[in-house]
């Protein structure tokens, strides 16, 4: 019988333990992808450390990279661009499946469709298994939005798309067009410098990188950002002296899911402006909202969690055109296989880099 090493999670009391799973015969509409690469999101530190309660036993990781090993009987054959997809193919995947049908979905939102299955994010039962990205296979679920990745993608920057990049690709289009705007991006770990990076392809005028650490700010400026300013210093005054006004700023890109972060970078939005907060994805306080102000200035502020379909081709297609123009692959340490998961994680934090990536087989 065929086998899947796979990293076992179980609470945040426990190390991951590393068993050899079976892998099922496919089910009708399922594709076996053999897992080449799998990054660290922040979610999966969350988790592990026990700031974020996910169900157990799971295998976790979402942002993942593989190639096709199988069709299941029934499974498609074309990605979600149409592109056709063989057994070998380098592929990315949503991190959901969920009914396409669903009025939800009809609607644009199929990551909060009522039949989720999320990867990385699932029980481990006999059942119901090889659905996270620290495994050697996984099985896609029918109606998973897969995509064919170009093989000159760096395969640690392939593996990015389908979490990072794709959410940021969703903020971007919830944003609107920012071509000749002023964007801030408020935190600037892997997410902020995608959006950094996303923000200057799509022609903005000036991208701002916001974060309490210089380093970080620092390497904005390879993604993108013309200005990085400190989140504790007097960001009006900062503002008003690089900008010549008080209220420049048209879009804010908030990632840092900060309650003070999201309070204070309202108040930098000239009359019109455009705030989207994806990084509040963890219990905190609630925040302060000046209604006057945002009724009086016409602000709008809109929450995205995950992403669609259409932002995942939007993901994809922007590594493959731009993964040589911004150095995405310094990101990630790539140090990694996965008979070191536990010290991966420990090393993702303990040293906080933007992304630890852990090699698959």
């Amino acid at each position: 019988m065929q086998t899947s090493s796979t990293a076992i999670f179980y609470d945040h009391t426990h190390p991951f333990e590393l068993k050899d799973l079976p892998v099922p015969a496919l089910q009708s509409g399922e594709i076996l992808v053999r897992n080449e690469y799998t990054t660290l999101c922040r979610s999966d530190l969350y988790t592990y450390t026990g700031r974020r309660i996910e169900k157990n036993p799971t295998i976790l990781g979402h942002e993942i990279v593989g190639r096709i090993a199988a069709f299941g009987p029934g499974a498609v054959e074309n990605d979600l661009s149409g592109a056709a997809m063989h057994v070998g193919d380098r592929v990315s995947w949503a991190i959901f499946s969920s009914n396409p049908e669903a009025e939800i979905s009809q609607r644009g939102m199929p990551q909060k469709a009522d039949d989720l299955f999320k990867y990385g994010h699932e029980k481990l039962t006999d059942t119901n298994t090889l659905h996270g990205g620290l495994s050697q296979y996984i099985i896609l679920k029918p109606n998973t939005p897969i995509m064919k990745i170009d093989e000159r993608v760096p395969l640690k920057v392939a593996a990015i798309i389908n979490c990072a990049v794709a959410t940021i690709a969703g903020g971007m289009r919830v944003a609107g067009d920012v071509r000749g705007k002023n964007v801030l991006v408020s935190g600037a770990g892997m997410l902020g410098m995608i959006a950094c990076a996303m923000s200057k392809a799509q022609g903005a005028a000036n991208v701002v990188a916001l974060d309490i650490h210089a380093g970080r700010l620092e390497t904005a400026l390879q993604f993108g950002a013309n200005l990085g300013l400190p989140a504790e210093g007097d960001l009006p005054a900062l503002m008003q002296s690089h900008f010549g006004k008080l209220k420049p700023i048209d879009v804010v890109i908030e990632v840092s899911g900060e309650a003070t972060a999201m309070e204070n970078t309202l108040e930098l939005m000239a009359i019109g402006g455009t705030a989207v907060w994806l990084g509040a994805t963890f219990p905190q306080r609630k925040i302060g909202v000046d209604a006057e102000k945002m009724v009086r200035n016409l602000y709008q502020i809109k929450g995205l969690h995950n992403y669609n379909g259409a932002d995942f081709i939007t993901a994809v297609r922007f590594i493959e055109q731009h993964y040589q123009d911004f150095p995405f692959a310094d990101m990630i340490h790539d140090h990694f296989c996965l008979d070191q998961v536990n010290e991966a994680f420990e090393y993702a934090i303990s040293a906080n880099p933007f992304r630890v990536g852990v090699r698959i087989g």
